[in-house]
């Protein structure tokens, strides 16, 4: 069983973003979708762009492009949306993720995995898990539970249940 939970571990699900390739620990993907109608919800950051009814479910939407500094996702044939589990103090919040692509499952040894790299003092790559090496490509290996802060978690929260919210 050790041996199992070992190679989910060196496993990730690689994304595109611009033209970039990212990576998610797969243990943490529940599943992927093809886009779907995003319901905007008032009064919420630029990056989330809405709420989806997944199977009777709100799942917030957040767009990694604007997260990250980008312009928006443009809608194409290949927009998706990576269903994730984040743990946010020991609960588990699901979001949707905005992907330009999804691209496969790749295995990374522990050896095929450099640190973040360190930009200045300014910059937070907290939430950046390390860079792995495949052939010449670099993955960006996101750690989903440090991408978002406690205090946006808890904004994604109130668009799951704004009818909730007492101003």
């Amino acid at each position: 069983m050790a041996e199992v939970n070992n190679i989910e571990m060196n496993q990730y699900l690689t994304f595109m973003l611009k033209d970039e390739v990212f990576g998610l620990a797969i243990g943490q993907v529940r599943e992927v979708l093809d886009f779907t109608n995003i319901t905007k919800v008032p009064r919420t950051p630029e990056y989330m762009r809405g709420v989806i009814n997944l199977r009777g479910s709100v799942v917030p939407v957040v767009d990694l492009h604007l997260k990250f500094g980008l312009e928006q996702t443009e809608k194409t044939v290949n927009t998706c949306i990576i269903i994730v589990e984040i743990n946010m103090d020991g609960e588990i919040t699901v979001l949707g993720a905005l992907a330009d692509s999804v691209q496969e499952v790749v295995e990374l040894e522990p050896e095929q995995i450099e640190p973040a790299p360190k930009i200045g003092t300014k910059l937070n790559t907290e939430f950046i898990k390390g860079m792995g090496k495949r052939d010449e490509e670099f993955i960006i290996l996101l750690d989903i539970d440090k991408v978002f802060s406690n205090e946006e978690l808890m904004q994604v929260h109130r668009a799951e249940a704004p009818h909730q919210e007492i101003s």
